[in-house]
C-alpha cells in the first residue's frame, strides 16, 4: 500500500529542467566520435558540416516538437505524443523500442565509458581484471564499477526527484563551465599552427578513410552517403533532447518550461560542440599517420587519435601527459551527469505505460518519494543486464536508427494533430511551421533511408526495425494479460 502513497511534486525548475537536457546530451560521445567522422568524410570543411547539419536537425526538432510538449505536458513524454497522434500501438512500440534498447542500452553504454575513465586514474579498473570467470563469460571491475555507478544513482532518484535533480544541476553545470574552459584553453594556448595550414588550406578534399590509412575519395553521391554514416556518431551525441517530457507532471509550468528547457539547452549544446570540433582542428592535424606512435598526439592526428580519443590527444597536446588525467576526470563528469539525467527521465515513460495497462502493472505505482520506484528499479535490472552481457554494445548500433524514426513519427504527428485537432489549447506552436517541421522529416527520414541502404549500417538497421516489429506482438501480449490493447 505505501507505494500508491505518493504524488509527483512539481519540483523541476526552468533551470533544472535546462540542467536535465544539456545533461542527458552531453555524455562521453563529443569527447570521441570526430575521430570516426574525420575519417568518414576525410577534410576539415565536411567535419564542421557534419556538426553543422546535426545541430540544425537537433535544433529543428527541438523547436518542432515543443508544441507536442506544451500540448501535453504530461509525464510519458514522446509515449503520451505519440499516443494523443496515432495510437496506444504507435506509442507503445515506442515505449517498447525505450526500455529495450534506446534508453537502457545508453545507459549501460554511459555507464561502462564512466568505469574505463575511471581506470585512467585508478588502474585496478579495467576490462583485464576479470575478478570471476563462468564458461565464457568474464565479470571485469569495469562492469562492477559500472553496475555500482547505475544502483547508486537508481536509489539516489528513487529516493525523490529532488535528489536526482540536484546531482544534474551540479554535474550539468560543472561540465558546462569545463566543456567551456577547454574551449578557451584551446583558443588561446593550443592554436598549432601547422595544423591550421593543413586543415584549412584544402578544406573541401572529400574521401573516405580507413582504419589503416587507405582513402577514397568521395563523388557526389558518395559524399552525401558519407555524410548521412558520418551523422551516425554527431546524432548521437546530441540526443536524449527530449528526456525532459518525460517528466512532464514534475515540472514547474510545464507547458512553458519544457519548450524552453529544449530550446535553450540544445542551442547550448549545439554551439559548445562547434566550438570544441573547431579547437580539436585548430590544435590538431585532420590526417594522421595510424602506425605513429600513440603518445605522439600531433603525428596520429584527429581520424587516428589513440582509442578515437580527440578530446583527450588535444588536452596532452596542450597540458601535456597531465591533460590526460584532465580529460579522464571531465568525461567522468560528464558520464556521471548524464546517466542521472537519463535514468531519471527514463522510467517516466515506462510508467506512462503501464498506466495505460501496457506494461507492467507494478510499474504503474509511485512510491512514498512521488516517483516510480518501480519503474526505476525495471530500468536499472535491465541495464545493469546489458552490462553484463556485453551486447550493449551491439544494441548501441540499432538505437540511431530507432530513435531518428520515432522522432521522425513524433513530429509527423503535429501535422496531423493541427487536422484532428484543431481547437486543442497549443500554449506553443511549432517555430516555423510548417517549414521547419518539414524540414526536419525530411532531413531526418533521409538519415534513416542512408542507414537502410548502405552496406556499412544496412544489418544493424535492419535489426533495430525488427526490434521496434518485435514490440506488435508485444503489444497484444502485454494488452492482453493486462486488459488493455485497445
Amino acid at each position: 500500500m505505501s507505494e500508491q502513497q505518493g504524488h509527483f511534486q512539481r519540483a523541476i525548475t526552468l533551470f533544472d529542467a535546462i540542467m536535465i537536457v544539456t545533461g542527458s546530451m552531453i555524455g562521453s560521445g563529443i569527447f570521441i566520435v570526430s575521430a570516426g567522422i574525420a575519417r568518414g568524410v576525410g577534410s576539415a570543411g565536411w567535419l564542421l558540416v557534419v556538426w553543422l547539419i546535426t545541430g540544425f536537425i537537433t535544433l529543428a526538432g527541438a523547436v518542432s516538437y515543443g508544441e507536442l510538449a506544451a500540448m501535453f505536458p504530461k509525464v510519458g513524454g514522446q509515449y503520451v505524443y505519440l499516443r494523443e497522434a496515432y495510437n496506444k500501438l504507435v506509442a507503445f512500440l515506442y515505449g517498447w523500442s525505450l526500455f529495450l534498447v534506446i534508453q537502457t542500452g545508453v545507459i549501460a553504454a554511459v555507464a561502462v565509458a564512466f568505469a574505463r575513465f575511471v581506470g585512467v586514474l585508478l588502474p585496478w579498473f579495467s576490462e583485464t581484471n576479470v575478478l570471476f570467470q563462468i564458461g565464457t563469460f568474464n565479470f571485469t571491475t569495469v562492469q562492477l564499477l559500472a553496475i555500482t555507478m547505475l544502483v547508486g544513482l537508481t536509489w539516489v532518484n528513487s529516493r525523490g526527484v529532488r535528489g536526482g535533480k540536484l546531482i544534474s544541476n551540479i554535474f550539468g553545470s560543472t561540465k558546462l563551465v569545463a566543456l567551456a574552459l577547454l574551449i578557451l584553453f584551446g583558443l588561446a594556448l593550443g592554436i598549432n599552427d601547422q595544423a591550421v595550414s593543413l586543415n584549412f588550406h584544402d578544406m573541401w578534399n572529400a574521401a573516405s578513410f580507413s582504419p589503416t590509412g587507405e582513402s577514397l575519395p568521395l563523388t557526389t553521391w558518395g559524399l552525401i552517403g558519407a555524410i548521412g554514416l558520418a551523422m551516425t556518431g554527431s546524432l548521437f551525441s546530441s540526443d536524449a533532447w527530449n528526456n525532459i517530457g518525460f517528466s512532464g507532471d514534475e515540472i514547474v509550468r510545464p507547458e512553458r518550461t519544457i519548450v524552453l528547457s529544449m530550446a535553450i539547452g540544445t542551442g547550448i549544446v549545439t554551439a559548445l560542440y562547434l566550438l570544441i570540433n573547431l579547437v580539436y582542428l585548430l590544435v590538431l592535424p585532420i590526417h594522421g599517420d595510424p602506425n605513429a606512435a600513440a603518445t605522439d598526439v600531433v603525428s596520429r592526428g584527429i581520424m587516428y587519435t589513440n582509442n578515437d580519443l580527440v578530446a583527450t590527444a588535444v588536452a596532452e597536446s596542450i597540458l601535456g601527459r597531465a591533460g590526460a588525467y584532465v580529460m579522464a576526470v571531465l568525461i567522468m563528469i560528464s558520464t556521471f551527469g548524464a546517466n542521472n539525467s537519463i535514468i531519471l527521465s527514463g522510467a517516466r515513460a515506462y510508467y506512462a505505460m503501464a498506466k495505460d495497462g501496457l506494461f507492467f502493472p507494478k510499474m504503474a505505482r509511485l512510491n512514498k518519494a512521488g516517483v516510480p520506484g518501480v519503474a526505476l528499479w525495471a530500468q536499472c535490472l535491465w541495464a545493469c543486464g546489458l552490462c553484463l552481457s556485453g551486447s550493449y554494445g551491439q544494441l548501441l548500433n540499432y538505437v540511431m536508427f530507432s530513435v531518428i524514426l520515432f522522432y521522425v513519427v513524433t513530429i509527423i504527428g503535429i501535422f496531423i494533430l493541427r487536422r484532428t485537432r484543431p481547437d486543442t489549447p497549443r500554449p506553443y506552436r511549432a517555430l516555423g511551421y510548417p517549414i521547419i517541421p518539414l524540414l526536419y522529416v525530411v532531413l531526418a527520414s533521409a538519415f534513416c533511408v542512408v542507414l537502410l541502404v548502405s552496406p556499412a549500417t544496412a544489418r544493424d538497421s535492419g535489426m533495430g526495425l525488427l526490434l521496434v516489429a518485435l514490440g506488435v506482438p508485444a503489444y497484444y501480449l502485454f494488452g492482453k494479460s493486462f486488459g488493455n490493447s485497445k
